[in-house]
């Protein structure tokens, strides 16, 4: 993965944003700021229920017409320090050997570039985690100039599936934009919006971007987007490493390009998951971040914004004997990460985490 010191963030007193929650404005790619497709999304959501995407595109146009404030860097004025991320990995390290299943873990400080791996190249069955490259490739897509966030895609009967998100209880012929439903197959993983997508682009077109994208064993198959629970003939496969570095480059902004790259992160960022990535961390602290659940496989990758630096995290689990166990094993390796990333403690006089975080 690429290391990234000091990014930049925009802020602006006037412009419509994103909420945040804490730490400061921590949102490095800033491209067109919140005049950029992060911007439009956001303006998309507050102004569905009244006027719908004519008065989006009116409010798009005139957000940017707007000149975007000045940059500013971020600086992290107390990193976490050699020795408390020896400790933490150290204590990282007997957790996962103490996890009854198999565990892939990458954890990479984006402040100072240190990064810690605990079988990163092993691979898992990806289940939802597969939902952000697709989001990536359909923004080469827009990229390309094949279709648009505004494109408006028909949701049917054929295109209705069980499972996670709201979708499949949408009345068939409900015509959705590209927008909407990207939004819903991250935040809610809504597994009818990713059919719609996949559908729309075509599975060639996802198998060519994968590799275009730098996957060497992230993969898409058919077969592995059923929601069957038992095995199936040609499953969908990720790695740690492969995720973390995925979220490092929307991090960094160079995942299609820097405006796309923000659309991604502040859709990561309003995932609606509550377990365990986001159960581990308080609440002060924001995390950009993509679930994934089926067939004994149970992951959370994202990006979490600290008072002492941001940093990248990858927990992907397999073979555990139920769900809760591996969402909890998932909630205690976020949990011990927060023990050292926080500013509210002598970290001299620390109680030390033992295994369980």
């Amino acid at each position: 993965m690429q290391q990234h010191h000091g990014h930049t963030a925009r802020h602006s007193a006037s412009a419509p944003s994103f909420p945040h929650t804490g730490g400061g404005d921590r949102r490095p790619p800033a491209g067109g700021g919140c005049f950029g497709l992060a911007g439009k999304l956001l303006l998309s959501l507050l102004l569905a229920a009244g006027g719908g995407f004519a008065v989006y595109y009116t409010g798009a146009g005139l957000m940017k017409s707007m000149e975007p404030p000045p940059e500013l860097k971020k600086v992290v004025e107390d990193p976490i320090k050699d020795a408390e991320w020896q400790e933490m990995v150290e204590n990282l390290e007997k957790l996962s050997l103490s996890y009854n299943g198999r565990v892939g873990i990458c954890i990479k400080d984006l402040e100072t570039g240190r990064t810690w791996n605990y079988n990163a190249d092993r691979l898992f069955p990806s289940a939802s985690l597969v939902k952000v490259p697709i989001m990536a490739a359909v923004f080469e897509k827009i990229k390309q100039g094949a279709i648009t966030l505004g494109t408006e895609i028909k949701l049917t009967r054929q295109k209705r599936v069980g499972g996670s998100g709201s979708l499949k209880w949408v009345r068939d012929g409900t015509s959705l934009s590209v927008m909407e439903i990207i939004y819903k197959m991250i935040t809610e993983s809504d597994n009818t919006a990713t059919k719609m997508l996949t559908d729309y682009v075509g599975m060639p077109y996802l198998e060519r971007a994968f590799k275009d994208l730098g996957l060497e064993r992230t993969n898409i198959t058919p077969e592995g987007m059923s929601l069957a629970s038992g095995r199936v003939l040609r499953e969908n496969y990720t790695t740690a490493r492969e995720m973390a570095s995925l979220m490092e480059r929307i991090y960094t902004g160079e995942l299609v390009n820097r405006e796309s790259s923000e659309f991604m992160l502040d859709v990561l960022k309003h995932n609606k998951s509550r377990s365990r990535l986001r159960k581990g961390l308080p609440l002060g602290w924001e995390i950009g971040h993509k679930t994934g659940l089926l067939r004994k496989a149970c992951h959370d990758v994202g990006i979490v914004f600290s008072p002492r630096g941001d940093y990248v995290i990858a927990v992907l689990t397999s073979e555990a004997p139920d769900y809760t166990t591996a969402k909890n094993f998932i909630s205690k390796v976020a949990k011990l990460t927060y023990q050292y990333y926080r500013i509210d403690s002598d970290y001299a006089g620390l109680p030390r985490v033992q295994g369980a975080g």
